[in-house]
């Protein structure tokens, strides 16, 4: 059976650099996660992370925690940009080939009308417009998620299992540049977290 270890030793380009930190085990350390209490106390530790200029970083809960983006320092994606300039590249695409195919490669004469007449195009610009958008921005919501992914370390805690039920996480990675297991520890443990659990990223 070929695992990924095996095509990444005759693929250079996609090995993982050399990890920062590891476990005694050995193990690449994926990053720190904690439990919180309630919505408050993960909102304002987000606060607390936030300010310290940590990054790499999320909070992760089973409802909305209004307000929760704010806290984060979650800045808006490219992603509402690259959906305008789809919808408006899909607009012009689909004009510019109902003019070329009706009024000049293949012209065909309804009703008397001008083979160059824009108000029959409308139906088909407007669905090319909708279709080029919904694509962009599903490739782009996966691609800025690093979607798909089959596996995720995260899964590796059995406490953060629970999070879809009734868990209020805060998972820091070891990615981060401000990471150090001892000082992120810390930030956890004043921040109100409990449970703090080291994480290991298996390759």
């Amino acid at each position: 059976m070929i695992t990924l270890a095996d095509i990444a030793d005759y693929m250079p380009m996609i090995k993982r650099p050399a990890p920062k930190f590891i476990s005694e085990s050995g193990a690449r350390i994926y990053g720190v996660v904690a439990e919180f209490a309630d919505p408050p106390a993960v909102y304002h530790a987000a606060e607390k992370f936030r300010d310290a200029g940590y990054t790499k970083w999320d909070v992760y809960s089973p409802f909305p925690v209004h307000g929760i983006e704010e806290a984060m320092g979650i800045k808006r994606t490219i992603l509402p940009v690259a959906a305008f300039g789809a919808a408006m590249t899909g607009v012009a695409g689909a004009l510019l080939m109902q003019y070329f195919m009706n009024d000049w490669d293949y012209q065909f004469i309804v009703q008397g009308k001008p083979t160059s007449a824009w108000e029959p195009f409308i139906p088909i610009t407007f669905e090319m417009g909708v279709l080029a958008t919904a694509f962009t921005c599903i490739g782009g919501m996966l691609m800025l998620n690093g979607l798909p992914r089959w596996h995720h370390p995260l899964f590796n805690s059995e406490r953060f299992l629970k999070v879809s039920d009734d868990r209020l996480i805060i998972a820091v990675e070891a990615a981060d540049p401000k990471f150090d297991p001892d000082a992120t520890r810390r930030l956890l443990e004043e921040t109100g977290g409990t449970h703090i659990e080291l994480i290991e990223d298996e390759d």
